[in-house]
């Protein structure tokens, strides 16, 4: 049979367009055996036990975090993201410091000499003896692996890299990849090892490989940050055994990876009083992150620009439409620049009013005092609305050293003592507040 690697469809013989899709030279060839059908056995819900056991802790804080408290015998983690953000460094990280506890860990290379994985694992400082290595592409070879020695955890770096030669597709085809998976995945859930599987990115930045991967493993991790900064984000996309919202923060160094548990504090610079700068506080899992919003606006020598980094352009466009139509702030023949400081996105719609803010005091040239923060969205129609976990974000505003905050009109607030809480309804009356002298 063959298989298009984009969208799955089968064909009994190779064509070089896909009948599904129509992309071509996408179809990979796959051997189809034929295996003898189990008898079905249901059995009722009420009687299976919770067989779950408890969690095997990492090592990385950041990183047990995300995953709820660290990693579940038999389960399987897919850990991709983009070349060069840090996955294999972090998985070293992880396998280091089980070692070091004394669990057996291995590290199959698929991609990598066993020499150049010492290399970077020094890094870290010694290696523990029980940190072991396997460089091999042979799905084969890396299921005896696991059967001999049993870890508690096995990295395989990466899985695009696996083959097994009973099939006649190359390595990091669809068939290849799915097929590698399948049978990693099944040997370590009989086993009870903990298995991280490495995956790559396309040029879109989605992980490479087929969907059914996704399917396949109980956790999809993501680890994201700019190639031009330090700062690294872990996310769950996937968790069969927690929540996916939360996130974790890394900070990128000569030694390897290093945790950054409060992000608000390490990546805290010189608090500015100029216009166009603004601070805010925004909401990413179970975090509160104070941020720092930029805008600059500038006069235009041809068609206006509009250029936007880590904010959202969407919702800058909107934003600026808004202070035109509804707060008489012109700015339709400049260029306007927006961005965050410090590596920190903030996409988030409860970040409106202060990127607002920050546009409307570079335009009309005030400063908002440096201890000022603001927290709200924007509506068309330039009233602000209320956003999740108002209370989180003043408290925090107020632990990193503001003194007053513009919040919505509407959503629930508890007392927060050390602030002083600025009530608005509409964008005009947050402008008004914000170039108030009793600030």
């Amino acid at each position: 049979m063959h298989v298009c690697r984009e969208c799955g469809t089968n064909s009994p013989r190779w064509v070089g367009r896909c009948p599904g899709c129509g992309e071509w030279n996408t179809l990979d060839e796959e051997r189809i055996t034929n295996t003898p059908v189990s008898r079905a056995v249901a059995t009722s819900l009420a009687d299976v036990g919770d067989e779950l056991s408890g969690r095997t802790s990492t090592g990385v804080a950041e990183l047990d975090r995300v995953l709820g408290g660290g990693l579940v015998a038999g389960s399987t983690t897919l850990l991709f993201g983009e070349p060069g953000v840090g996955k294999s460094t972090l998985a070293l990280m992880a396998l280091r410091q089980l070692a070091l506890e004394g669990s057996s860990v291995v590290l199959i290379a698929a991609e990598e000499s066993a020499s150049q994985v010492a290399r970077r694992a020094r890094r870290f400082g010694d290696i523990p003896a029980t940190l072991q290595v396997c460089a091999t592409t042979s799905v084969g070879v890396a299921e005896e692996l696991l059967t001999s020695i049993r870890p508690t955890l096995c990295v395989v770096d990466s899985i695009s890299a696996m083959s097994d030669d009973a099939l006649s597709s190359v390595a990091g085809s669809v068939p290849q990849v799915r097929h590698s998976a399948e049978r990693l995945c099944a040997v370590a859930k009989s086993l009870g090892v903990a298995l991280v599987l490495v995956g790559h990115v396309t040029k879109d930045g989605e992980l490479a490989g087929p969907r059914t991967l996704e399917h396949l493993v109980d956790t999809v991790i993501r680890i994201e940050g700019d190639r031009y900064g330090t700062l690294r984000f872990i996310r769950a996309l996937k968790h069969r055994f927690g929540p996916t919202g939360e996130v974790g923060l890394l900070e990128m160094v000569n030694e390897g990876l290093r945790e950054l548990p409060d992000a608000g504090v390490a990546l805290r610079g010189p608090r500015l009083s100029v216009p166009g700068v603004v601070y805010c506080v925004t909401n990413d899992g179970s975090r509160s992150m104070l941020v720092e919003l930029q805008a600059l606006v500038a006069s235009s020598s041809g068609s206006p620009r509009r250029v936007a980094h880590q904010v959202s352009s969407q919702r800058l466009a909107l934003l600026l439409a808004v202070l035109e139509a509804r707060c008489d702030i012109d700015i339709s023949a400049s260029d306007v620049f927006a961005a965050t400081a410090g590596g920190l996105p903030a996409n988030e719609p409860g970040v409106d009013v202060a990127l607002a803010l920050a546009v409307a005091s570079a335009a009309l040239d005030f400063a908002v005092p440096r201890t000022v923060a603001a927290v709200g969205e924007v509506g068309l129609a330039g009233e602000l609305r209320g956003v999740s976990g108002l209370t989180r974000r003043v408290r925090e505003a107020q632990r990193l050293g503001a003194t007053s905050i513009i919040v919505p009109g509407e959503g629930e607030l508890e007392e927060v003592p050390g602030i002083r809480v600025l009530r608005c309804s509409s964008l005009v009356e947050a402008i008004a507040s914000a170039r108030s002298d009793t600030l």
